[in-house]
């Protein structure tokens, strides 16, 4: 099995980028459009998340195809639970940075959000003003 982490990074397993991987695209797929914008922020978060630049493409391929025959995100925010508070809060910019490359969040997603925050036990205060940051950034 390759492994797609750096070397200096200290995260379990290929199993956990895949996931990571799933709850961005299944994000950018909610609302029925999966852009080029959406793709290439899942592209650079997966980066910033320790995933090795060379892998991107082959992990971003089998994510997509998990992605599309799952039809829950709990196997996905599993994972996501287990990232330290840092990296959670890279994935959640990285969630609204997804939702607002319309420069529009709908209900899906805004319920989306609400989710995963709940289940990565990130405070309310602390998303809404992510969700501010990216909103104010795409005006």
């Amino acid at each position: 099995m390759l492994n797609f982490f750096k070397k200096n990074n200290n995260s379990n397993n290929n199993i956990s980028i895949i996931s990571l991987a799933c709850l961005l695209i299944h994000a950018a797929r909610i609302d029925e459009i999966y852009t080029k914008q959406e793709k290439e922020i899942i592209k650079k978060t997966l980066i910033k998340l320790g995933l090795e630049e060379n892998n991107v493409e082959e992990v971003l391929i089998e994510a997509e195809k998990l992605e599309s025959d799952s039809h829950q995100i709990l196997a996905f925010t599993k994972e996501a639970k287990n990232l330290d508070q840092e990296k959670k809060i890279i994935l959640i910019e990285a969630l609204w940075n997804i939702i607002y490359s319309d420069k529009n969040a709908d209900m899906y997603e805004a319920n989306l959000m609400r989710r995963i925050s709940g289940l990565l036990y990130i405070d309310k205060k602390v998303v809404g003003d992510i969700k501010e940051k990216i909103k104010n950034s795409k005006s």
